[in-house]
Protein backbone atom coordinates (compact mmCIF):
# COMPACT_ATOMS: atom_id res chain seq x y z
CA UNK A 1 0.00 0.00 0.00
CA UNK A 2 1.34 3.44 -0.84
CA UNK A 3 0.05 6.14 1.58
CA UNK A 4 0.04 10.17 2.34
CA UNK A 5 -0.71 11.61 5.07
CA UNK A 6 -2.02 15.09 3.89
CA UNK A 7 -4.06 18.22 5.15
CA UNK A 8 -8.22 18.38 3.92
CA UNK A 9 -10.43 21.50 4.57
CA UNK A 10 -11.47 18.93 7.76
CA UNK A 11 -8.19 18.33 9.26
CA UNK A 12 -5.34 16.18 8.38
CA UNK A 13 -5.74 12.62 7.50
CA UNK A 14 -4.35 9.48 6.25
CA UNK A 15 -5.23 8.58 2.38
CA UNK A 16 -4.87 5.62 0.64
CA UNK A 17 -3.02 6.12 -2.88
CA UNK A 18 -3.88 4.58 -6.30
CA UNK A 19 -2.23 6.17 -9.29
CA UNK A 20 -3.36 10.27 -9.22
CA UNK A 21 -6.31 8.95 -6.79
CA UNK A 22 -6.67 8.98 -3.07
CA UNK A 23 -8.82 7.64 -0.72
CA UNK A 24 -9.43 9.22 2.70
CA UNK A 25 -9.08 6.63 5.31
CA UNK A 26 -9.79 8.71 8.44
CA UNK A 27 -13.18 9.42 6.79
CA UNK A 28 -13.85 5.69 6.47
CA UNK A 29 -12.79 4.79 10.12
CA UNK A 30 -12.29 7.11 12.72
CA UNK A 31 -9.74 4.79 14.42
CA UNK A 32 -7.42 5.47 11.14
CA UNK A 33 -6.48 8.91 13.06
CA UNK A 34 -4.71 12.20 12.00
CA UNK A 35 -1.46 10.18 10.82
CA UNK A 36 0.14 6.90 10.08
CA UNK A 37 0.12 5.92 13.99
CA UNK A 38 -3.55 4.41 13.49
CA UNK A 39 -2.31 1.64 10.80
CA UNK A 40 0.73 0.91 12.53
CA UNK A 41 -0.71 0.20 16.10
CA UNK A 42 -3.00 -2.16 14.53
CA UNK A 43 -2.58 -4.98 11.79
CA UNK A 44 -6.32 -5.68 11.77
CA UNK A 45 -7.10 -2.01 10.59
CA UNK A 46 -5.09 -1.96 7.88
CA UNK A 47 -6.80 -5.01 6.48
CA UNK A 48 -10.46 -4.32 7.11
CA UNK A 49 -9.71 -1.00 5.64
CA UNK A 50 -8.39 -2.85 2.16
CA UNK A 51 -11.54 -4.17 1.15
CA UNK A 52 -13.56 -1.15 1.11
CA UNK A 53 -10.63 0.96 -1.12
CA UNK A 54 -12.38 0.08 -4.58
CA UNK A 55 -15.71 0.99 -4.24
CA UNK A 56 -15.29 4.38 -1.37
CA UNK A 57 -14.87 8.43 -2.80
CA UNK A 58 -11.95 9.28 -4.35
CA UNK A 59 -10.02 12.63 -4.53
CA UNK A 60 -7.19 13.94 -6.63
CA UNK A 61 -3.72 13.84 -4.86
CA UNK A 62 -2.96 16.35 -5.97
CA UNK A 63 -5.27 18.31 -3.96
CA UNK A 64 -3.64 17.48 -0.66
CA UNK A 65 -1.40 19.37 1.62
CA UNK A 66 1.58 16.70 2.37
CA UNK A 67 2.03 16.10 6.24
CA UNK A 68 4.24 14.14 8.20
CA UNK A 69 3.58 10.52 8.08
CA UNK A 70 4.31 10.00 11.70
CA UNK A 71 3.28 13.61 12.97
CA UNK A 72 5.51 12.90 17.07
CA UNK A 73 7.76 10.45 16.61
CA UNK A 74 9.40 8.81 19.62
CA UNK A 75 13.06 8.84 18.01
CA UNK A 76 14.53 9.88 14.29
CA UNK A 77 18.19 8.23 14.19
CA UNK A 78 19.77 9.14 11.23
CA UNK A 79 23.05 6.27 9.86
CA UNK A 80 25.80 9.18 8.47
CA UNK A 81 28.84 7.70 5.69
CA UNK A 82 26.57 4.49 3.90
CA UNK A 83 27.75 4.88 0.86
CA UNK A 84 31.83 3.99 0.30
CA UNK A 85 31.93 6.83 -2.24
CA UNK A 86 30.19 9.43 -0.04
CA UNK A 87 32.59 8.34 2.61
CA UNK A 88 35.77 9.04 0.64
CA UNK A 89 34.29 12.31 -0.80
CA UNK A 90 33.83 13.29 2.68
CA UNK A 91 37.37 12.57 3.53
CA UNK A 92 36.53 9.97 6.65
CA UNK A 93 37.81 6.91 7.03
CA UNK A 94 35.99 3.76 5.97
CA UNK A 95 33.86 3.32 9.31
CA UNK A 96 33.80 -0.45 10.79
CA UNK A 97 29.99 0.45 12.85
CA UNK A 98 27.88 2.95 11.37
CA UNK A 99 28.26 6.67 12.15
CA UNK A 100 24.53 7.17 13.92
CA UNK A 101 23.44 10.91 14.84
CA UNK A 102 19.90 11.85 16.02
CA UNK A 103 17.56 14.74 14.68
CA UNK A 104 15.03 16.33 17.41
CA UNK A 105 11.46 17.66 16.06
CA UNK A 106 11.92 21.04 15.29
CA UNK A 107 14.13 20.31 12.49
CA UNK A 108 11.72 18.09 10.22
CA UNK A 109 9.35 19.08 8.29
CA UNK A 110 6.90 17.78 5.27
CA UNK A 111 7.72 17.51 1.57
CA UNK A 112 6.59 20.53 -0.16
CA UNK A 113 7.36 22.78 2.95
CA UNK A 114 9.72 25.06 3.08
CA UNK A 115 13.64 24.60 3.76
CA UNK A 116 15.09 27.14 5.51
CA UNK A 117 18.49 28.15 5.12
CA UNK A 118 19.46 30.19 7.84
CA UNK A 119 20.90 33.51 8.62
CA UNK A 120 24.12 32.03 10.05
CA UNK A 121 25.23 30.39 7.26
CA UNK A 122 24.85 29.97 3.70
CA UNK A 123 26.23 26.65 3.50
CA UNK A 124 23.11 24.50 3.25
CA UNK A 125 23.44 21.52 1.83
CA UNK A 126 21.33 18.68 0.16
CA UNK A 127 20.65 14.24 1.05
CA UNK A 128 18.78 12.80 -0.48
CA UNK A 129 17.96 9.29 1.65
CA UNK A 130 15.86 6.16 2.23
CA UNK A 131 14.01 6.25 5.11
CA UNK A 132 12.23 3.71 7.31
CA UNK A 133 8.93 3.89 9.44
CA UNK A 134 9.44 1.60 12.68
CA UNK A 135 6.40 -0.73 12.26
CA UNK A 136 6.86 -3.07 15.18
CA UNK A 137 9.24 -1.97 17.82
CA UNK A 138 11.75 -3.99 19.85
CA UNK A 139 14.98 -4.32 21.41
CA UNK A 140 17.98 -6.64 20.30
CA UNK A 141 15.84 -7.57 17.74
CA UNK A 142 17.77 -9.96 15.30
CA UNK A 143 18.97 -9.30 11.66
CA UNK A 144 16.71 -12.11 9.86
CA UNK A 145 13.88 -10.86 11.86
CA UNK A 146 14.24 -6.71 11.27
CA UNK A 147 12.84 -6.76 8.23
CA UNK A 148 9.41 -7.59 9.89
CA UNK A 149 9.77 -4.22 12.37
CA UNK A 150 9.49 -2.09 9.29
CA UNK A 151 5.63 -0.75 8.48
CA UNK A 152 6.96 1.46 5.50
CA UNK A 153 9.62 3.09 3.41
CA UNK A 154 9.41 7.36 2.92
CA UNK A 155 12.24 9.76 1.45
CA UNK A 156 14.47 12.26 3.52
CA UNK A 157 16.30 15.05 2.81
CA UNK A 158 18.70 15.56 5.40
CA UNK A 159 19.51 19.35 4.75
CA UNK A 160 22.79 19.83 6.44
CA UNK A 161 24.21 23.32 7.57
CA UNK A 162 28.24 22.01 6.45
CA UNK A 163 29.80 24.75 8.76
CA UNK A 164 27.75 24.50 11.70
CA UNK A 165 28.10 20.77 11.19
CA UNK A 166 32.22 20.35 10.88
CA UNK A 167 32.55 22.57 14.47
CA UNK A 168 32.63 19.62 16.31
CA UNK A 169 33.46 15.79 16.08
CA UNK A 170 29.66 16.00 17.10
CA UNK A 171 27.04 16.60 13.99
CA UNK A 172 24.33 17.48 16.02
CA UNK A 173 24.20 21.26 15.56
CA UNK A 174 24.72 20.90 11.54
CA UNK A 175 22.18 18.32 11.62
CA UNK A 176 19.12 19.99 13.44
CA UNK A 177 18.28 23.49 12.33
CA UNK A 178 14.80 24.10 12.43
CA UNK A 179 12.96 22.96 9.13
CA UNK A 180 15.97 21.78 7.01
CA UNK A 181 14.64 17.49 7.43
CA UNK A 182 12.06 17.26 5.04
CA UNK A 183 10.34 13.74 5.12
CA UNK A 184 7.59 12.41 2.65
CA UNK A 185 5.47 12.94 1.17
CA UNK A 186 4.74 9.07 0.35
CA UNK A 187 4.98 6.11 2.85
CA UNK A 188 5.44 2.61 1.08
CA UNK A 189 4.97 -0.46 2.47
CA UNK A 190 7.36 -3.37 1.90
CA UNK A 191 5.14 -5.57 0.09
CA UNK A 192 5.39 -3.03 -2.85
CA UNK A 193 8.99 -2.43 -3.17
CA UNK A 194 12.00 -4.93 -3.09
CA UNK A 195 12.85 -6.93 0.32
CA UNK A 196 15.13 -4.26 2.13
CA UNK A 197 14.37 -1.89 -0.47
CA UNK A 198 17.64 -2.75 -2.24
CA UNK A 199 18.19 -1.74 -6.05
CA UNK A 200 16.47 1.11 -6.04
CA UNK A 201 17.33 4.37 -7.75
CA UNK A 202 17.93 7.30 -5.36
CA UNK A 203 18.69 10.99 -6.79
CA UNK A 204 18.24 14.71 -5.88
CA UNK A 205 18.54 17.52 -8.27
CA UNK A 206 17.67 21.09 -9.10
CA UNK A 207 15.71 21.50 -12.21
CA UNK A 208 17.69 19.64 -14.54
CA UNK A 209 20.83 19.69 -12.67
CA UNK A 210 20.92 16.23 -11.29
CA UNK A 211 23.27 16.29 -7.53
CA UNK A 212 23.37 12.83 -6.91
CA UNK A 213 22.54 9.69 -8.42
CA UNK A 214 23.06 6.66 -6.99
CA UNK A 215 21.27 3.10 -6.23
CA UNK A 216 20.35 1.29 -2.37
CA UNK A 217 22.08 -1.61 -3.56
CA UNK A 218 25.66 0.66 -2.56
CA UNK A 219 24.70 0.99 1.23
CA UNK A 220 27.46 -0.67 3.34
CA UNK A 221 24.93 -1.33 5.92
CA UNK A 222 21.38 -2.77 5.12
CA UNK A 223 18.10 -2.01 6.53
CA UNK A 224 18.04 -5.30 8.63
CA UNK A 225 21.39 -4.50 9.91
CA UNK A 226 20.81 -1.39 10.54
CA UNK A 227 17.65 -2.20 12.74
CA UNK A 228 19.65 -4.89 14.49
CA UNK A 229 22.61 -2.55 15.23
CA UNK A 230 20.36 0.16 16.50
CA UNK A 231 18.70 -2.15 18.63
CA UNK A 232 21.39 -3.20 20.68
CA UNK A 233 21.96 -0.24 22.35
CA UNK A 234 18.09 1.56 22.52
CA UNK A 235 14.34 -0.24 22.29
CA UNK A 236 12.79 1.04 19.30
CA UNK A 237 9.27 1.59 18.89
CA UNK A 238 6.47 1.77 16.57
CA UNK A 239 6.43 5.37 14.40
CA UNK A 240 10.63 5.79 15.22
CA UNK A 241 12.05 7.34 12.30
CA UNK A 242 15.29 5.84 11.04
CA UNK A 243 16.94 7.27 8.22
CA UNK A 244 19.49 5.20 6.25
CA UNK A 245 22.41 7.63 4.79
CA UNK A 246 23.11 9.13 1.51
CA UNK A 247 24.64 8.54 -1.61
CA UNK A 248 27.91 10.42 -3.29
CA UNK A 249 27.26 14.09 -4.70
CA UNK A 250 26.52 16.29 -2.11
CA UNK A 251 27.44 19.98 -2.26
CA UNK A 252 30.05 20.24 0.36
CA UNK A 253 32.34 17.91 -1.79
CA UNK A 254 31.82 19.70 -5.59
CA UNK A 255 34.53 22.11 -6.52
CA UNK A 256 33.28 24.76 -5.94
CA UNK A 257 31.24 23.99 -3.27
CA UNK A 258 27.38 23.75 -4.79
CA UNK A 259 24.54 25.33 -1.91
CA UNK A 260 21.36 25.42 -1.42
CA UNK A 261 20.30 29.13 -2.27
CA UNK A 262 16.68 30.97 -2.09
CA UNK A 263 14.43 30.31 -4.86
CA UNK A 264 15.52 27.07 -5.92
CA UNK A 265 13.56 23.84 -5.52
CA UNK A 266 15.01 20.81 -4.81
CA UNK A 267 13.53 17.32 -5.04
CA UNK A 268 14.94 13.95 -3.62
CA UNK A 269 13.75 10.71 -5.14
CA UNK A 270 13.57 7.27 -4.39
CA UNK A 271 12.62 4.94 -7.16
CA UNK A 272 9.29 3.65 -6.30
CA UNK A 273 8.10 5.96 -3.26
CA UNK A 274 8.49 9.19 -4.98
CA UNK A 275 9.81 12.48 -4.90
CA UNK A 276 10.49 14.87 -1.89
CA UNK A 277 10.28 18.53 -3.12
CA UNK A 278 11.23 21.48 -0.62
CA UNK A 279 11.35 25.19 -1.82
CA UNK A 280 14.75 26.81 -0.51
CA UNK A 281 13.44 29.79 1.35
CA UNK A 282 15.99 32.37 3.26
CA UNK A 283 15.23 32.11 7.15
CA UNK A 284 14.01 35.87 7.58
CA UNK A 285 11.79 35.67 5.04
CA UNK A 286 10.48 32.21 6.62
CA UNK A 287 10.27 34.01 9.39
CA UNK A 288 7.87 36.78 8.06
CA UNK A 289 5.93 34.84 6.11
CA UNK A 290 4.65 32.69 9.95
CA UNK A 291 4.36 36.43 11.31
CA UNK A 292 1.98 37.43 8.81
CA UNK A 293 -0.08 34.52 8.68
Amino acid sequence: MKYLVGETDSGTAVFAIDGNDAVNLSDLDNKVGPDLMGLIESPELQKSLSGVLASAPKVPVDSITPALPVAKPGTIICLGLNYVDHIKEGGYEIPEYPALFMRGKNSIMPAGAPMVRPTVSEKLDYEVELMVIVGKGGRHIKEEDALDHVFAYTVLNDGSVRDYQRKTHQWTPGKNFDNTGAIGPFAVTPDELPVGAVGLKIESRVGDEILQSANTDDMMWSVAKTIALISVYTTLEPGDYIAMGTPPGVGHAKTPPRWLRPGETVEAEVEGIGICKSPIVDEDDFNASVAAG
